[in-house]
Parts: structure tokens; C-alpha cells; sequence
């Protein structure tokens, strides 16, 4: 204990925080890693002002926007909160069970919880879109590759914060419950699911949302939903008709947040004077997912014996990827990871930079007005609601292919992702201290810079941290239309049937992804 104590003191001061020379040391570090990036990829610091002149140019002949068949794309967006509710669905069905495994007070043994963890960490580490062109190979064309990916991936997400909730759950009842002689499974369900279901829903709700955004961009590698559409308009440069169903998608996304944000107030809320009230919510959101999940497998027109045998189609697309061909791409695979990581530092600094102010004006405590917040709140929104492929599209469509235009997509992406995040912290720190700067007669920027920064920055380097994870995750795929990164070599080699140099693509990028989440989770925990 006294060795835990004085390494802990080796890296913080007394009250808990980073020392001033570990931060330095880490800014110095992200600074030159950022300028070295944007070296490599020749993205001048005026780039991405330039990029929005010319997105202005693309987006006067989007307009007006029209939607040719409407009756078509209205289908085709139910289809993608179908394959989402549905998604999220088979994945909460498989991480239930996987998470009592990975959890280290639950699990039957350690070998079991380690296992159990890698196949969380595979899972997530995992780009959804190279898991959905991966499952066209094999199973074809169609909606069920598309739910199966979101399924599959989402397990990566859903399956940690279960089993994260599992091992925080009070002891105590299961000793009671232990003391009466049952069994384990028994000592499961009485003791340790009532405490972690009211985490398990806030978790599924938010997995819908995402799953959603991600199901509209599927289409793209022929999974289905409504991105299928998009990506025929934007081939044959329809842009007016790409425009309109780009609104479709907005409005779905936005729909479906404020839902989500509803259903988080209705039964999550940290008290509630009305118990009776609350089990009648829950049961009704039950049967509401339990119908939709019903509805989904007819409307998509899935065969329920189908959701098990897709394995075998599965795993011999898989198989044909082993051995891994390293030596075909040579040099090539080098230079697109390096690219790909690139991409995501740079965009990552970009979002930061751009979302500091938005996410401090959208925060409602500290706002200077109330239309300033309103219209923060309005372009976050926004911003997040238009998946970051989208964007790119529209960035290669506007800038040509290459490194720069992916940069700039992440980087506007980044902007609704963290932003979100900054007015978040910034609207849960203690009230007291700008209080206190008020009374002596501090100005709204005294305010700010003396007691509202200080206690929200944590919570923001955290943020911008796992920010940077999910940018260079993301980046693996980006190169699927033409925006940089090792997204092109993949996808190109899935496209002509190279399994092995697939393979060999599909291992690098989990390495890669796995050792960012891994080094940014490391010093996440020096700062935060």
C-alpha cells in the first residue's frame, strides 16, 4: 500500500492533480506530434478555411434540395431505425451474458474474465463499417450484414459498461442472497440485476442513438439503409437530390435524440417520487423495443434463423483472410497507417480547438444569453447529427481525394462530439466558485477564465482524449470514399478479392486502434 501511495505522489501534488512538469511534458509531446502530423500530410493551418469556402461553392448547387421519390426514401429510413433498434437489440442480448464473464466479481474464473475481455476489446476495437464489408462478402448484399455489424460492434461498447456496472454493484445483497443456499444463477438475478438495470438502460438508449447514426452510412458497402441512396446520388452528382436526403437523415438523427434524451429524464432520473410510475415507464419502453424488434424482423424481411447461421458464411470469408499477406503492400501499408493516425491527430487538435468555445457557450450556467445558448446547442446538433463519412463525402466532392479532405471532416465532426462533451463538464461543475467571483463584481470573462475553466478542464482533457480515439478509429475508414487513410488499401482489397492482403490490413488496424485506446486510456489517467 505505501508503494501504491508513493508512486501516486510521484505523479500528482496534494490535492490529487497532475504535477505542472507532467503536463507540460504532455502538451509538449501533443504539440509537436500535431505539427509533425500536419506536416506529413501538407495541411497548411489555412486549409480548413479554404475547405469551408469551397463546401459554400458545393452546397449553392445542393440547392435547392429535392427528394425525387420520396415514398422510397421514406422506406428506406424506417429500414435504418429498424436495423438500429434491431442491432442494439441482438447486441444487449449477447452482452448480457458476456458481461457477467467479464466482470471481475461475477466472473467463474480469471481465465474466463480474460477471455471474456479481449472479446469486448476485439469487438470494439473493430470499425463497424469494415465488420459490415466484411459480412457482405459473405453473406451478400442485404439489411442483415448491416444489423449484424451494428450488432457485433456494439458488443465492444455495451459489453464493457455492463460488465463496469456489474463490478460496481454493493456487495451486500449478494451476500444475503448467497446465505439462503441458491444457486449462482439465482444470486445473478436477485441480487446483482436490480441494482445494474437502471445503468443498462441509459446504456442501450444512448447505443440506440449511435447505432443510428452509424446505420445511415452502411449502405455504403451495400448493408442497407438509407446511405445506399445517398451514395447513389452522390455518384451520379445529383447534389440537390443528395441534399434532400441528407435532410431525411438530419431529421431522423435529431428525432431520435430528442427521444433519447426524454426517455433518459423519464427513467433515469436520480430520484423519483413516484416509484409505481417509474416500473410502468420501463415496462412500456420494454414492450416498445420488444414490438419494434418484432416489427423489424419482418419489415426488414429477416429470417430469425438467419441471426445464427450466418456464422459459418462468416467465418469462411474470415478463414480466406489467413495467412495474412504482409509483403504485397510493401512500404504502401506503412504509409497509411502513419496517414491514418495523421489524420486523426490533427483533426482531433482542430475539434478541440473550435469546440472550446462552442461547448462553453452551450453550456446553460454559464451562457451569456440565452439565444447565444440556444443557437450553440442548435450547430452541436447539427454537427452530430450528419455521421463524420458524410461529411467526408463532401469534402472529397469539394476538395478532391486525399489525407486533407478526411482532416477536414473530422475535424467539423469533432466539433458536435466534443462540443457536446465541453458544455456537458462545463454545466457540472460546482456552482460555488463562480458564485463567489460574482460577488466580488468578476465580469462574465473573469468568471470564466477564474472559475469555470479550472474545474471543467479535467473533465475536457479527458474528453478530448478519448476524442482522439475515437477520430483515429474512425479514420480507418475514411479512405472508403476516397479521404485518406488505410480505409482505401481495405476496402480496395475487399473490393478485388485479396483476402490475404485483407487480412493482413484488417490485424493492423486493430493493433492500431487497440494501442491508441490503450495510450490514450494511460494518459487519461496521469490527468484526469
Amino acid at each position: 500500500m505505501s508503494t501504491l501511495l508513493s508512486r501516486r505522489h510521484d505523479r500528482v501534488d496534494g490535492r490529487g492533480s497532475p504535477r505542472p512538469w507532467t503536463l507540460r511534458i504532455l502538451s509538449i509531446a501533443g504539440l509537436v506530434a500535431v505539427f509533425a502530423a500536419a506536416d506529413y500530410l501538407e495541411f497548411a493551418p489555412t486549409t480548413l478555411v479554404d475547405g469551408l469556402d469551397e463546401i459554400a461553392a458545393l452546397l449553392e448547387r445542393m440547392l435547392p434540395p429535392r427528394l425525387d421519390d420520396p415514398g422510397r426514401i421514406g422506406v428506406l429510413a424506417i429500414e435504418t431505425l429498424l436495423m438500429a433498434v434491431l442491432g442494439t437489440v441482438l447486441a444487449t442480448i449477447a452482452s448480457v451474458p458476456l458481461a457477467f464473464l467479464a466482470a471481475r466479481n461475477t466472473t467463474p474464473h480469471p481465465v474466463v474474465h480474460t477471455a471474456a475481455r479481449a472479446l469486448i476489446t476485439f469487438c470494439r476495437a473493430m470499425p463497424d463499417l469494415l465488420i459490415a464489408a466484411l459480412l457482405v462478402r459473405g453473406l451478400g448484399i442485404g439489411v442483415l450484414p448491416g444489423v449484424l455489424a451494428l450488432a457485433l460492434h456494439s458488443i465492444g461498447m455495451l459489453g464493457k459498461l455492463f460488465a463496469d456496472a456489474i463490478e460496481q454493484t454493493d456487495p451486500g445483497p449478494r451476500e444475503a442472497v448467497r446465505a439462503t443456499g441458491v444457486g449462482y444463477f439465482r444470486e445473478m438475478i436477485n441480487a446483482v440485476v436490480p441494482q445494474v438495470v437502471p445503468a443498462w438502460i441509459g446504456v442501450f438508449v444512448y447505443r440506440v442513438d449511435i447505432n443510428l447514426r452509424t446505420s445511415v452510412v452502411l449502405g455504403f458497402v451495400g448493408a442497407g439503409g438509407i446511405g445506399f441512396a445517398l451514395q447513389d446520388a452522390l455518384r451520379g452528382l445529383t447534389y440537390p437530390r443528395a441534399l434532400g436526403i441528407v435532410g431525411v437523415i438530419l431529421l431522423i438523427i435529431a428525432a431520435m435524440e430528442l427521444l433519447a434524451i426524454l426517455v433518459r429524464g423519464l427513467l433515469l432520473a436520480p430520484t423519483t417520487p413516484h416509484p409505481r410510475r417509474e416500473r410502468i415507464a420501463r415496462v412500456t419502453l420494454g414492450a416498445v423495443v420488444a414490438a419494434a424488434t418484432i416489427a423489424a424482423l419482418i419489415v426488414l424481411e429477416i429470417d430469425p434463423w438467419s441471426l445464427v447461421t450466418w456464422v459459418g458464411p462468416a467465418a469462411e470469408v474470415c478463414g480466406r483472410m489467413l495467412p495474412p499477406d504482409f509483403g504485397a503492400l510493401g512500404g504502401e501499408l506503412v504509409d497509411a497507417v502513419v496517414q491514418t493516425v495523421a489524420i486523426g491527430l490533427v483533426a482531433t487538435a482542430i475539434g478541440a480547438v473550435l469546440s472550446l468555445p462552442v461547448g462553453i457557450l452551450a453550456a446553460n450556467n454559464i451562457a451569456p444569453h440565452p439565444t447565444v445558448f440556444w443557437a450553440a446547442r442548435a450547430w452541436i446538433l447539427v454537427v452530430r447529427a450528419v455521421p463524420e463519412l458524410i461529411i467526408a463525402v463532401i469534402f472529397v466532392a469539394a476538395l478532391g481525394l486525399g489525407p486533407v479532405a478526411g482532416t477536414c471532416a473530422l475535424a467539423i465532426g469533432s466539433v458536435g462530439f466534443l462540443g457536446k462533451l465541453v458544455a456537458d463538464a462545463v454545466e457540472e461543475i460546482d456552482p460555488g466558485p463562480p458564485e463567489a467571483v460574482r460577488a466580488v463584481g468578476g465580469g462574465w470573462w473573469k468568471t470564466l477564465f477564474a472559475a469555470v475553466i479550472p474545474q471543467a478542464m479535467p473533465s475536457i482533457v479527458g474528453s478530448g482524449l478519448y476524442l482522439l480515439d475515437v477520430n483515429i478509429r474512425t479514420s480507418t475508414v475514411l479512405g472508403i470514399v476516397g479521404a485518406g487513410g488505410i480505409g482505401f488499401l481495405l476496402f480496395e482489397s475487399i473490393r478485388t478479392l485479396n483476402f490475404e492482403v485483407a487480412g493482413a490490413i484488417v490485424l493492423v488496424v486493430f493493433v492500431l486502434v487497440y494501442l491508441v485506446e490503450r495510450v490514450s486510456g494511460w494518459i487519461r489517467s496521469l490527468l484526469v
